[in-house]
């Protein structure tokens, strides 16, 4: 990268954020976000997500995205620094991801086609447990899934709700996708599992009716779902840009040591 391209700043609602965004745009030539090249992000990790999902439903090409943390956590994000933005985007390292697709088609028939670069969950609605039939590459490798849900999580989303699920953290670049249960009954022994980033997965509600679920990709949620399919959408990448001493990978790695 270089500090000299036309940059837009998005930054969260939060008080802090708004402070931050406000000395960028006193200190820095800004463009809008329709003419930019890269985009300056102020925020948490929550806010990180909501900006990557814009860049996913924007016309043409993701646009990259450099993250500042002005958030909790800020595991996407680079720490916020007023100073040598130029500098840091110039020396920044660039991560590149590729977000699941969820198609999920309703109880009456709809359809909807969302992507989800932490994870698609399917979770039930109401007290009683959900019933699902896992296929893998057309092949139903669980007739009956009785638990509270199932995720299917990106190497990225990982260690987010995917880990409080007992789920494995994956390693950046590994080309997987974790398959977890959430609170499974039966099969009891079945902890998940660790598939290529090629495999497709089709998840059919049973009992739709009776015991309703809902299907969840990263924030954005279908109500009364009968079947949802999973699968990598190569036709989109995004590209998040890091300071060279974030380590983002490492990051990653030493989140399984963390008691």
């Amino acid at each position: 990268m270089t500090g000299i391209e036309r940059r837009a700043l998005v930054a969260s609602p939060t008080p802090q954020a708004q402070a931050a965004a406000a000395e960028l745009r006193k200190k820095y030539n800004w463009v809008p976000e329709a003419d930019a090249e890269l985009i300056i992000a102020l925020g948490g990790d929550g806010f990180m997500l909501q900006t990557l999902h814009a860049q996913l439903d924007r016309q043409g090409d993701p646009l990259p995205v450099f993250g500042m943390n002005l958030g909790t956590v800020g595991f996407l994000m680079n720490e916020w620094r007023l100073d040598d933005l130029d500098d840091r985007i110039e020396r920044s390292k660039p991560f590149r991801s590729t977000p699941l697709q969820m198609i999920a088609q309703t109880i009456t028939g709809q359809t909807h086609a969302i992507p989800a670069i932490n994870e698609v969950s399917l979770l039930r609605e109401t007290r009683e447990t959900a019933k699902l039939e896992v296929t893998l590459n057309d092949r139903i490798v669980i007739p009956e899934l009785v638990c509270d849900g199932i995720l299917a999580a990106t190497p990225a989303g990982s260690t987010a709700y995917n880990f409080s699920a007992q789920g494995p953290i994956l390693p950046l670049g590994s080309a997987l996708i974790a398959l977890t249960p959430i609170s499974a009954f039966r099969p009891r022994r079945w902890r998940g599992a660790i598939l290529p980033d090629k495999a497709r997965i089709s998840i059919r509600v049973l009992e739709a009716q009776k015991r309703p679920v809902s299907a969840v990709a990263d924030h954005r949620e279908v109500r009364d779902v009968a079947r949802v399919d999973i699968a990598i959408d190569r036709s989109r990448e995004l590209t998040l840009l890091f300071d060279p001493e974030h380590a983002l990978d490492d990051r990653i790695t030493m989140e399984q040591f963390i008691a």
